[in-house]
């Protein structure tokens, strides 16, 4: 999880191997430590399936979709939920110390908030900030590295901080 962190901040991608190897160390460890089969893909498949809907809209990249399937493959679907809740407790309060640091946080709510108004006026949904990646400088600006989060949830849980 380390390695995709640095990745993702380095890079803007997380490499399909890290996720795999991870995938395939936790699986291995899981099942020889008696943990059953069915529990396993349970917490696997259910962080996908909570997490696809958001990187349909843009609001997550694919390798923060793996990284959390890649953390269901090394803890329970309870463990996994509580990262995830972790996680994203993190990744709003990354957001707003950015949005106070860069002072954009009126901009930025008035373009969540005319997104909003167009899916419920158009009644579909699109991807989140797509029309920012014309002007990559901007659409790098307002965003963040979720992998981070990620990473620092999964350590607090392991900790035993919540």
């Amino acid at each position: 999880m380390l390695l995709s962190a640095l990745a993702d901040l380095k890079t803007d991608r997380i490499p399909n191997g890290f996720i795999l190897l991870g995938i395939v160390i936790g699986a291995s460890g899981s099942l020889f430590s008696g943990r059953g089969l069915s529990n396993l893909l349970a917490s696997m498949l259910l962080a996908f399936l909570l997490m696809y809907p958001l990187y349909m809209i843009g609001a997550l990249g694919a390798g923060d979709v793996k990284l959390f399937v890649m953390i269901g493959s090394f803890q329970t679907v309870g463990d996994s939920m509580a990262i995830l809740a972790g996680a994203f407790v993190t990744g709003a309060a990354v957001s707003l110390i950015k949005l106070a640091a860069e002072r954009n946080g009126r901009e930025r709510f008035r373009y969540f908030f005319a997104y909003l108004y167009d899916v419920w006026r158009t009644g579909h949904w699109k991807i989140y900030g797509e029309d920012l990646k014309q002007d990559y400088h901007t659409y790098c600006k307002n965003k963040i590295h979720f992998a981070v989060p990620i990473l620092f949830s999964a350590v607090c849980r392991m900790g035993g901080l919540f």
